[in-house]
């Protein structure tokens, strides 16, 4: 038997299959740009309901020939922001006989810490930070690698494709649209500071998710995501690596060979948000994790084991696409 999740992000739509003893069965991801428009206009674009439907279509295939016991689909920030929801649940509901859970910002964070901090293999320094730079917002939570859940978290309303469309419009963006984008993500860090989150006091941060992943691909010469997963980062090199891809156009940063071209044209605005979360917290070290929120989904729908359970490896034949978010 095992159980699926699946997750519904702004930029993302992502497949995890786990069995029951927590193997990871299958882990698909496919870019269809659900929040396309949604932070000017309120409304998920037919188009992007088109692509989200199509990726859905293909894991309720992929479930059809699986033991699945149960099916838990979220949402996050592009249908948390749009007038939308009951169109999408309903076409959710129509390919996968679920109707998706449209996740709070708090719970997003809870989740994303709960995935990442049970698949950390590296040895990190606590208090350590899980960061999930998505599409239309990031995640910060705060703890330590043993904490079930974080003391402290916080999500913010910016993420790279809501500051892509905001701001980024040059191609490479112009220096004017930098510095816009990184006051809206400093006031966004100001928030999280009021919320509780000391980020002076972090000493290792793990970012999860595409703009992470595809920034570690960058600095190790990794194309597997088995060899991205746990990399340990100097913060110095994401910064100075976040600072050559703005200025290249999106053309040349999918010419690089490890840029999803899927994710060339939002990466700087990713790119920026973590290399000022880097720069506030001052930590020592970056670390790159492939389990995220959706894992945290996934773990959700087992049975809690009698004693802590190891960390379970990324395995990279279930998996058909490199870098989520």
């Amino acid at each position: 038997m095992s159980v699926a999740a699946i997750d519904c992000g702004t930029n993302t739509l992502r497949l995890l299959v786990l069995a029951d003893d927590g193997r990871v069965l299958r882990r698909e991801s496919r870019i269809v740009r659900l929040g396309e428009g949604v932070d000017a206009s309120g409304h998920l674009a037919p188009a992007a309901l088109e692509r989200a439907f199509a990726a859905l279509d293909a894991y309720a295939g992929m479930l059809a020939g699986l033991d699945v016991r149960a099916v838990r689909c979220c949402a996050t920030s592009a249908v948390r922001d749009s007038a939308d929801r009951e169109a999408f649940a309903v076409g959710v509901r129509a390919r996968v006989g679920t109707d998706p859970e449209v996740l709070t910002g708090a719970q997003e964070a809870a989740l994303t810490y709960a995935g990442a901090v049970r698949g950390l293999r590296a040895d990190v320094g606590a208090p350590l930070l899980v960061v999930d730079v998505g599409g239309g917002s990031t995640e910060l939570a705060l703890g330590a690698p043993g904490d079930p859940a974080p003391g402290a978290a916080h999500s913010m309303d910016v993420g790279a494709v809501r500051l892509t469309e905001r701001h980024l419009h040059g191609d490479p963006p112009g220096p004017d649209e930098v510095a816009a984008a990184t006051a809206d993500v400093d006031a966004a860090l100001d928030g999280a500071v009021a919320a509780g989150v000391d980020l002076a006091a972090v000493a290792t941060v793990v970012g999860v998710a595409g703009t992470a992943l595809t920034l570690a691909a960058g600095l190790t010469g990794a194309r597997e995501l088995a060899a991205v997963d746990q990399a340990v980062l100097a913060p110095a090199d994401v910064t100075r690596l976040v600072g050559e891809l703005t200025a290249m156009p999106t053309a040349a940063r999918v010419a690089t060979g490890w840029v999803d071209p899927g994710r060339a044209d939002v990466l700087p605005a990713g790119g920026l948000v973590l290399s000022r979360v880097l720069a506030r917290t001052g930590a020592a070290r970056f670390v790159a994790s492939v389990a995220d929120v959706l894992d945290g989904i996934g773990y959700s729908l087992l049975t809690a084991p009698a004693a802590p359970a190891p960390p379970i490896p990324y395995s990279p034949e279930h998996h058909d696409e490199r870098y989520d978010e």
